[in-house]
């Protein structure tokens, strides 16, 4: 049962016989990933005892003040897991994460009407959801795609993503379009580096993730079986800590099973979660040099070198 942080300290003391049974720094490698948990613990409300000096899984309520202003109390297992799926900063508050009554409710486009002879009318285009066209051209002229817009089309329409099998790279219509600033540097970094084809979205996998056969690696390296992530802790700090560490670590585990090389850009304060990670302070070129290393390391440097573009190229 959690005990007050004095009861807690007093009890350590007592079982340890040590004044200072957990020494300043001791546990901050542990909290480093969450740096919103760090702003958010006050020393002078948990008996002037700093983050580092708790371990992440001790049974001991803290007070924790939000960056709005809420003082909560809260066990440092509670506040490790408290973001879910939210990617606000609040979500690291109770007071903040509670629904809010004023929130406007959401507007679905209207039914179709149905006429007396049973046949569906017409609903106006504007009150349509739009259908999600997976990796494909239709409806565009082909001329105003870019060109990884056309290799993509070109690659869904080459074989229907039914017919892939555990292991293989495609694109896939679950996957997300959308990429960050970083991402998208990193992607050109490599196009400019290695003569491979980057079109691809999806590896297919023998065990669901999140209700479907597949996952979406952030860069995909099919001729050589490599999938390349890379990993911030976001502007909240919330980023791929807590749960959706976890959902990294079965995501790796998933493609591993099916005979690929996962390699992580993690950038600090994350650490490594494999044993190919790299641990780099951001996309540049030098990162993406120690990256290529790492692939050469895993696949072979001489069938790495095979595609490396000349510096003229």
């Amino acid at each position: 049962m959690p005990q007050s942080v004095e009861q807690w300290w007093a009890r350590r003391q007592c079982v340890t016989g040590e004044q200072t049974p957990y020494a300043i720094g001791r546990y901050r490698d542990a909290w480093a990933p969450f740096t919103v948990l760090v702003e958010q613990f006050r020393p002078e409300r948990n008996g002037e005892l700093v983050l580092s000096q708790i371990p992440p899984a001790a049974d001991v309520y803290l007070v924790w003040v939000c960056s709005i202003g809420h003082e909560f109390v809260a066990t440092p297992t509670e506040q490790r897991s408290r973001p879910g799926r939210s990617r606000s900063s609040r979500s690291w508050c109770p007071v903040c994460a509670e629904p809010s009554a004023l929130r406007p409710a959401r507007r679905w486009p209207p039914a179709p009407v149905v006429d007396n002879s049973g046949q569906r009318a017409s609903v106006s285009r504007s009150s349509r959801v739009p259908a999600r066209v997976a990796g494909t051209a239709r409806d565009v002229r082909p001329e105003l795609l870019t060109p990884q817009a056309a290799r993509r089309a070109a690659l869904q329409g080459a074989r229907p993503a039914a017919e892939v099998r555990p292991g293989e790279a495609f694109v896939s219509a679950a996957a997300s379009h959308a990429t960050s600033a970083m991402q998208g540097e990193l992607r050109r970094l490599l196009e400019k580096r290695l003569d491979l084809e980057f079109a691809f979205t999806a590896v297919r996998v023998r065990t669901p993730f999140f209700g479907k056969l597949e996952v979406w690696p952030d860069v995909i390296v099919a001729e050589l079986a490599v999938a390349i992530e890379l990993d911030t802790v976001g502007r909240n700090g919330d980023e791929h800590v807590g749960r959706r560490e976890r959902s990294d670590r079965r995501k790796d585990q998933l493609l591993r099973e099916v005979g690929w090389h996962v390699i992580r850009l993690r950038c600090r304060p994350l650490r490594a979660l494999g044993p190919d990670d790299l641990v780099v302070a951001g996309v540049s070129a030098s990162a993406v040099d120690a990256l290529i290393e790492r692939i050469g390391e895993v696949r072979g440097a001489l069938l790495v070198e095979a595609y490396c573009r000349s510096a003229g190229a």
